[in-house]
């Protein structure tokens, strides 16, 4: 079984959600529920496959212990900048062997959802050292850490946000609203993933075995299309069973093909991975940067910052020449975009004509397709 595939998980999935909403309707608590059905979606998905089942437990058990740790040593110690930095490298140690083992023909803790647990553990520990987390319970943890909606590819929640919603008992009303708008969001998914993403895909496939170069145009297109309703319908179907669930987890894209330049393009795709990147590496680089005086002015600072996170990024997405690439070349767009919004007279000038935003809508999406060619490794290896 795999999370959000085939006809023995919307089985399962059907059935779950049919008793949270029986349940919700009548103002139950959903709390201990969701952590159970996780669990036992877990059991289904991992259950055939041994290695990825030692590899979770060992992640969640590690995962766990740094977690209660830093909780204890912040606690007592205070912010000591090197013990954090340590503890988020630690819950790092997990994710960097999954990425990097494979270089050498080893496959460690190669298990579905690595990454967006990962994530979970870290902004964890970081916004303990900040002091807006205090202390994480171990059933809390749990049940954010194994939520099944988002387990396999996220969206990426925020604890205290899910912890918010896990904890509360909507009443009647609210429950049937958020519960309709679960199950619009679920069907919208299924028909983005099952239909329009399959036909993207057939159209991919015909494309993929020609040679000619002037197909990569078309291609490049196909393949951006697919993606998003792909990857957009594999969210909206989280979304929507998170809903049902109680759990109003976050939406993922927001029509990103309307975007009219690269930041924001950034600002509907991928949200929440791009906001949680957003949050815990580039601004926090702009921030220990500006105090170390790294760079002579924010300018030089933001354009530092978007090569580093973007190329942070395309390296989570896997050590190949094709996301290396895709990661640098975003890096380099959205440090030009600030250069350009920041300095040119031009873009201040006519920014809110209508001739400007339609015509900087059309290059912002001939760039983003070509990114697509270059993340699908057709010019360069995957």
């Amino acid at each position: 079984m795999s999370y959000f595939e085939g006809m023995p998980f919307f089985f399962c999935l059907v059935l779950v959600l049919l008793i949270a909403a029986v349940a919700g309707y009548m103002e139950k608590s959903l709390r201990w529920y969701t952590l159970a059905v996780s669990v036992l979606f877990l059991v289904f998905v991992f259950g055939g496959k041994t290695a990825q089942t030692i590899y979770l437990i060992i992640f969640c058990l590690w995962s766990l212990l740094l977690v209660k740790g830093y909780e204890k040593l912040r606690a007592r110690d205070g912010r000591k900048e090197g013990v954090y930095h340590l503890f988020v490298l630690a819950s790092l140690l997990p994710l960097i062997l999954c990425k990097v083992t494979p270089l050498v023909h080893m496959d460690l803790f190669g298990f579905t959802g690595i990454s967006y647990l990962t994530f979970r553990v870290v902004q964890i520990i970081i916004e303990m050292y900040d002091g807006v987390i205090k202390e994480i319970k171990v059933a809390e943890f749990a049940a954010f850490l194994l939520f099944f909606p988002s387990v396999s590819s996220g969206p990426i929640d925020r604890s205290r946000r899910f912890l918010a919603d896990w904890d509360r008992v909507l009443p009647r009303n609210e429950y049937m609203e958020l519960c309709s708008r679960g199950i619009w969001k679920l069907l919208l998914g299924a028909v983005y993933k099952m239909v329009l993403a399959a036909g993207a895909y057939q159209v991919m496939g015909y494309l993929e075995g020609e040679s000619h170069w002037y197909l990569l145009i078309p291609y490049a297109y196909a393949y951006g299309i697919y993606l998003f309703f792909d990857f957009a319908g594999y969210s909206l179907m989280a979304v929507g069973s998170s809903y049902i669930l109680g759990i109003e987890t976050p939406d993922n894209f927001r029509a990103p093909f309307l975007a009219k330049d690269i930041r924001d393009f950034w600002d509907r795709w991928h949200i929440t991975l791009s906001h949680w990147f957003r949050d815990f590496i580039f601004t926090r680089f702009i921030m220990y940067s500006a105090k170390k005086k790294w760079f002579k002015n924010r300018l030089q600072r933001a354009c530092a910052g978007f090569f580093i996170n973007m190329g942070i990024m395309g390296l989570w997405h896997g050590i190949c020449p094709a996301y290396i690439l895709y990661g640098l070349y975003h890096g380099a767009l959205l440090a030009g975009t600030e250069v350009y919004q920041k300095k040119s007279g031009f873009y201040k000038k006519n920014k809110n004509k209508t001739w400007y935003q339609v015509l900087s809508w059309a290059v912002t999406m001939q760039l983003v397709m070509f990114g697509f060619l270059l993340f699908s490794g057709k010019i360069v290896p995957a």
